[in-house]
């Protein structure tokens, strides 16, 4: 039970998130209305996939300074979650698109650098299917999953405040903080944060474990 508070914790803050997600009280601000409540979806998901994928990096790094199945398998497990979380970061936010701005892409610079960014990471997929042998499947991945990270940071942060976009916090428009994250908001929006990012540990987690059972299974046959 020690080990696994952590797990409890995740459903817990999950739970709240939907539940008062949904039902709490909000402000009613103008053009997003009952729409402000994907602010603890949408949101949380992309601070979950930026975390998710720079664990993943750092691994990759590991990887290279220590070339062990453990430090692959955690890498790329954790960039298939982090993409997970991305699609679901376009979805959501496309449908909060087409109720605020009036359709699902508009392309905001915003919208488009997220998938670009998405692209980048579908091809390091690719790329690890591309090769049979695994030390150079292990390696030449990690050295682009490096250079995938550090592509997605200007795409999503640096290139969308340097032109026009509808986008809260880009293109000189102001950020939820800066207006009107209130304290309503706030007492869901930051458990909702923790929750869906733990939520991706948990699933990098199970994932790299069952994987590397799976090929120690295989050695050993």
């Amino acid at each position: 039970m020690k080990n696994n508070w952590w797990k409890i914790l995740t459903v817990l803050l999950l739970l709240f998130t939907v539940v008062a997600g949904m039902l709490a009280d909000v402000p009613r601000l103008p053009i997003l209305n009952e729409t402000v409540r994907n602010l603890f979806f949408h949101v949380p998901m992309w601070f979950g996939m930026i975390l998710i994928l720079l664990i993943s990096v750092v691994y990759s790094i590991k990887y290279l300074r220590n070339p062990t199945i453990q430090n692959d398998v955690i890498a790329f497990e954790a960039a298939k979650v982090g993409i997970l979380f991305g699609v679901l970061g376009i979805v959501t936010g496309m449908e909060w698109a087409r109720f605020t701005w009036g359709e699902f892409w508009s392309n905001d610079p915003k919208q488009n650098g997220a998938a670009i960014g998405l692209l980048i990471y579908f091809a390091y997929m690719v790329l690890r299917s591309s090769f049979a042998e695994q030390q150079q499947r292990a390696r030449i991945s990690a050295v682009y999953n490096i250079f995938a990270f550090a592509a997605l940071i200007p795409l999503l942060f640096i290139l969308p405040r340097l032109t026009d976009s509808l986008h809260p916090g880009n293109g000189g428009n102001p950020g939820f903080n800066a207006y009107d994250l209130d304290n309503r908001l706030r007492l869901v929006f930051y458990p909702a944060v923790i929750g869906w990012t733990l939520l991706g540990i948990w699933i990098v987690n199970v994932k790299s474990r069952l994987e590397i059972l799976r090929q120690r299974l295989y050695e050993s046959n």
